[in-house]
């Protein structure tokens, strides 16, 4: 699962980029609630009451805030991620589909029929 992951962020098909531009978009205020009301929270809360959000550096007059930037990461990974599975749902009802049309295939045509019917009656 994970190969299939690193396979789909990796290629550019052009299909997969507009499905994923709808779902992130879909997905996005969702996923940017969970990472930065629950996930981000809890986290802070497990490394000592730390707020990702104020983490920042002062280099002179700049102020560079890396909290905010790690909380972007965490929530475009969550977005890949349900996007991914999304995806592969899809694709596994399409083999299903492809598998069924070659069942359907695989049935004999009327010529094949009546060339087994004569074979019956001269026998």
């Amino acid at each position: 699962m994970l190969k299939d992951f690193k396979k789909f962020i990796s290629r550019g098909n052009v299909l997969d980029l507009a499905v994923g531009v709808i779902i992130g978009g879909a997905f996005g205020k969702i996923v940017s609630s969970l990472v930065n009301d629950i996930i981000m929270p809890s986290l802070g809360i497990l490394l000592g009451g730390l707020d990702f959000t104020s983490l920042s550096i002062i280099i002179n007059d700049s102020v560079i805030t890396y909290g905010i930037f790690i909380q972007n990461i965490v929530d475009f990974l969550l977005i890949a991620a349900s996007i991914f599975l999304m995806i592969r749902i899809i694709n596994n009802f399409k083999k299903k589909e492809e598998e069924k049309v070659e069942v359907v295939e695989a049935k004999p045509t009327t010529e094949q029929l009546l060339e087994e019917i004569r074979d019956l009656l001269k026998k």
